[in-house]
């Protein structure tokens, strides 16, 4: 039988495009929950995120929490600092499903940038302009450069969603450092094995 995942992320985005990022992981039960009504992903909202989850599955806790934030370029350990120190008081020490912290380097786009081919193919044979899809985690501002390359210059949900669906996340996972670490955070669980 396979685990049971929660993977707590920022948004609507997030929400639509990860179960076809994950789709390779069949043998786990991955749900993603994001902050109601747009809130910010921070120690509160996320601890409340875990309280609900507790429902989902019949009132047993999942096997485990990946909380994914986006780092907007930072560092990853100044990002996750807060979180890596507060949440666990908060959850004392009853809880026994493992936490694990995950991040997307900028933003999850930048992970579509790295399986060019799909992505180009997605976006109607557009050239992706001058990023290096090779280090997609090094791409600054990749959501705006993904809007610039749509059509009509609006990104929605929806689209990362109709986007997410093309992709091959092993080509992801062979070029963003980021995306490679959460998969091992959603899959194994490396505590605090952050790539960079």
């Amino acid at each position: 039988m396979g685990k049971n995942v929660v993977v707590i992320a920022s948004g609507e985005t997030e929400r639509r495009a990860l179960p076809f990022l994950l789709a390779r992981l069949g043998d786990r039960d991955i749900r993603v929950r994001i902050p109601p009504r747009h809130r910010a992903l921070n120690v509160k909202t996320a601890y409340g995120l875990i309280q609900a989850s507790l429902y989902d599955y019949g009132g047993r806790p999942p096997d485990k929490f990946v909380i994914l934030v986006d780092t907007d370029g930072k560092e990853p350990d100044e990002v996750l600092r807060h979180l890596k120190r507060e949440l666990p008081k908060r959850l004392g020490e009853q809880f026994e499903p493992s936490v694990q912290y995950a991040y997307a380097q900028w933003h999850l786009e930048a992970w579509y940038f790295a399986d060019a081919m799909n992505l180009r193919r997605c976006l109607g044979g557009r050239d992706l302009g001058s990023v290096d899809a090779s280090q997609p985690d090094k791409i600054q501002n990749p959501k705006g450069h993904l809007k610039n390359l749509l059509s009509d210059g609006v990104y929605t949900a929806r689209v990362s969603e109709e986007i997410a669906r093309t992709l091959n996340p092993e080509t992801i996972s062979g070029r963003s450092p980021s995306f490679l670490g959460f998969l091992d955070a959603v899959e194994n669980g490396a505590v605090d094995a952050l790539p960079g």
